[in-house]
């Protein structure tokens, strides 16, 4: 009996995938960690602004994950994850429709009203 040792080092898939990542169907979904939608917050104030998507197994490391991904360099104050599985959205063919009752409520758009210099991030 002869045996064959193949050694693979981080990022190798081998030979025999050339190289490739492995995205045959043969992998389990029930194995998967669920999807975090990230969304930072970077100044007081200001709102929060997605800035990408990462797996997890629960929320609390998808914040910590998040944290080490997305902040590397200070720039958040705050920081949201979301799992994408509770996010619901409209269609965009469905736009005309959605918003066509608010385009004859002018009043409703602050374009009316002057802001002091002083109110910021409004």
């Amino acid at each position: 009996m002869s045996y064959q040792i193949t050694k693979f080092f981080y990022g190798d898939y081998g030979e025999a995938k050339n190289g490739a990542a492995d995205i045959s169907s043969t992998n389990n979904s029930s194995n998967e960690w669920p999807l975090w939608e990230i969304f930072i917050r970077s100044k007081q104030g200001l709102d929060h602004k997605h800035v990408g998507s990462l797996h997890a197994v629960d929320a609390a490391m998808a914040i910590e994950n998040a944290r080490d991904v997305y902040t590397r360099r200070m720039e958040g104050l705050s920081i949201w994850a979301v799992e994408s599985k509770n996010i619901h959205a409209s269609s965009p063919s469905e736009s005309d429709s959605l918003y066509d009752p608010a385009n004859d409520k002018a009043y409703r758009h602050p374009t009316f009203y002057d802001l002091p210099e002083e109110v910021k991030y409004m």
